[in-house]
Parts: structure tokens; C-alpha cells; sequence
């Protein structure tokens, strides 16, 4: 299983960046290479995984990376005050311009791997809760309250949904995971009016950091319902809900069905992939790439070898680990665009 999409054209060459990143110097004496990166809570578990597995058969590159969320890991990344970012929601024109500004080229941004973000609720005695988009529209935008409403009744026939208040949980910080979730709301809930972006002003709900507080929130409180990545529910036992997809399908989250949100799609040159809202029937319809951030240049030849062999590494002998945690990866052709890519870095 991979994320199968098309690829369209690859970026230019950037030209000769004026300056590079704060970071890049220095950290490779003595035959040791370190790499500090931050950024999206959403593949950290997937980022550790392969970080530690990559060292172990490399122990001279030794991989940090700080869990933050996309918000800051993107403020790190234009600061210069680490060698790699990560987000889950494609640079926007503004960041770009400001990283230009500073160090006289374009950004690397490419995809690592895809995953999905899901309802994980905490609701005893209720296996395999199925919500509609009038119901989880609803319950985003605070319309539905009790989790027996007829919106949520209507699909969970012979279910004992209890009379009892729904309690919602969000991100409390800048996310990558919210930009993806808000995105999708933003095409499939008439009355979303929030818009989609890395932080919302949420109508209704609880505020926690990171997926690992959301979480960690949803686990100690009964009657709660938020959204998580895909791996973050599983981990952790949460269960987590079948939604409706654009066909009208209710589809259980699965990599699988996260995958097929992507089949056909085109790559665009910057690989800032978006599908708000799949057109396959038999997608799950909440499914984002998550993003990698390099610099053009940097002034350490050891990190640009040790960041282009981490980068090659995880998009091959790192797609077990990614399948082990329920994450998508990166198919042979998007894997080959994106290796070139960093290839680039000079």
C-alpha cells in the first residue's frame, strides 16, 4: 500500500542562495554529524521511529527532533534556528517570500509521507460510531450538543447513545493538523465559517497542545470527541469514528482508505498536494502529506550528505515503519521526485 498520485513537472533549479541557514555550520567534527529539526506533531511518532532506526545503522548522525507543531516548527525554520522543519500544511506565499527575503532563495519543501486525521471519541459502551457530515459538521461548529441528537441517532441505529453533553477537544496551538482538518471543513460543512488555517477561533470546545494532548484529553474525558492523526488513536486504543465521505459513503479511517484520497491526483511542482474532499467514493476524507522543510544550502557538507542519505533512507527502508504505524507511504515515483529534490541542496 502507498499513496498513488500523478506527478507533474519538477521545480526549477532555485538559483545561488545569498545566505544559509544560521545553523548549517559547525556539528560535524569529529566524524559525528548532528541534525536538530522541529515542527508537526502530526508524523513525529513516524520522524522518531525512522530517526532512531536510521541511527542505529548509522551512529555517527545523530537526529533531534522536537514535536511543537507545525506553527513553530515553520518559525524555527525561517529563524534558522534548526536544520529541518516539518508542517503539515504547505508554506504559504508569505512565509516564502519572508525565507526568500532572508536567505536569498526558495525553501525545499517536499512530502515524507500521508496519513489521516480522525475522530477519536471516549463514549462507554459505544463501538464503531458512524457520523454524517450533518453530524460531525454539527458538532464542529457546536449546532449538535448531546450526543443522542437525532443527526448522530439517524446513523447508529440500535446504539444506546446516551443523553449527555458532547465534549469537543482542538488544537490549542498553530497545527498543521487543524490546517488539514479545517480545510476539509471548510469544503464539506455549509456552516463552517472559521476557514481553514494552522490556528481557527473555534466556535465551540476545549483547547490542547500538540495530538499528543489532544489525545491525551480525549483519554481522560468521558463523552469527549476530537481530532487526532491516524497513529495517535491507534497507539493510544482510542476509538475512532467512521465518517461520511463525499459520496455519501461512511468510510471506517484506515491507511488504506486514507490512501485512496490521493489516487489520480496530480503533484504539483512544489508538492503541495491539498485534497480537501476526495472524489473517490471509497475514500476516508480527512487525509493530508505532511512536509519536510530544507534549506537551499547549507555550509556543512556532512549535514547535506547525512540529510540527503536520512531523507533517501526513510522514503525506502523506512516504509515498513510507516506501515507499522498506519501512516501512507510514498510510492516509488513521488519517493524518486522528492529524493532529486533534495539532491538539489547544495
Amino acid at each position: 500500500m502507498g499513496l498513488a498520485v500523478s506527478c507533474g513537472p519538477s521545480n526549477p533549479d532555485v538559483s545561488a542562495p545569498t545566505a544559509t541557514s544560521p545553523t548549517a555550520g559547525g556539528g560535524g567534527g569529529g566524524g559525528t554529524v548532528s541534525l536538530s529539526g522541529a515542527g508537526a506533531s502530526f508524523p513525529a511518532p513516524l520522524y522518531q521511529r525512522w530517526f532512531a532506526d536510521y541511527n542505529k545503522q548509522n551512529p555517527n548522525t545523530q537526529i533531534s527532533y522536537q514535536s511543537v507543531g507545525s506553527g513553530a516548527g515553520v518559525e524555527q525554520f525561517l529563524a534558522g534556528t534548526v536544520d529541518f522543519g516539518a508542517t503539515d500544511a504547505p508554506l504559504k506565499a508569505e512565509e516564502r517570500e519572508k525565507f526568500k527575503a532572508k536567505f536569498g532563495a526558495e525553501p525545499i519543501q517536499v512530502p515524507m509521507t500521508g496519513g489521516s486525521v480522525v475522530f477519536a471519541y471516549n463514549l462507554d459502551g459505544v463501538d464503531g460510531l458512524k457520523l454524517s457530515r450533518d453530524a460531525y459538521c454539527g458538532i464542529v461548529t457546536g449546532e449538535i450538543t448531546r450526543w443522542n441528537d437525532p443527526a448522530i441517532a439517524a446513523e447508529n441505529s440500535g446504539v444506546n447513545l446516551p443523553d449527555s453533553n458532547i465534549q469537543f477537544v482542538h488544537r490549542s496551538d498553530g497545527s498543521g493538523t487543524t490546517f488539514a482538518f479545517t480545510n476539509h471543513l471548510q469544503a464539506a460543512c455549509p456552516n463552517w465559517t472559521a476557514g481553514a488555517n494552522k490556528a481557527v477561533e473555534w466556535p465551540v470546545g476545549t483547547g490542547a497542545k500538540g495530538n499528543e494532548g489532544v489525545t491525551a484529553q480525549i483519554q481522560q474525558t468521558p463523552g469527549s470527541i476530537g481530532y487526532t492523526e491516524f497513529s495517535y488513536a491507534k497507539e493510544n486504543g482510542l476509538q475512532m469514528a467512521a465518517i461520511e465521505n463525499k459520496a455519501g459513503n461512511i468510510v471506517e479511517p484506515t491507511p488504506e482508505a486514507g490512501a485512496l484520497a490521493f489516487k489520480g491526483e496530480t503533484v504539483p511542482a512544489d508538492f503541495a498536494l491539498l485534497v480537501p474532499d476526495p472524489e473517490n467514493p471509497d475514500a476516508y476524507p480527512i487525509s493530508t502529506l505532511t512536509w519536510l522543510l530544507l534549506y537551499p544550502e547549507y555550509q556543512d557538507a556532512a549535514k547535506k550528505e547525512a540529510l540527503n542519505s536520512v531523507v533517501g533512507w526513510s522514503l525506502t527502508d523506512g516504509k515498513s515503519a510507516a506501515n507499522d504505524l498506519g501512516y501512507i507511504p510514498l510510492e516509488t515515483e513521488l519517493a524518486d521526485k522528492v529524493k532529486t529534490e533534495v539532491a538539489k541542496i547544495q
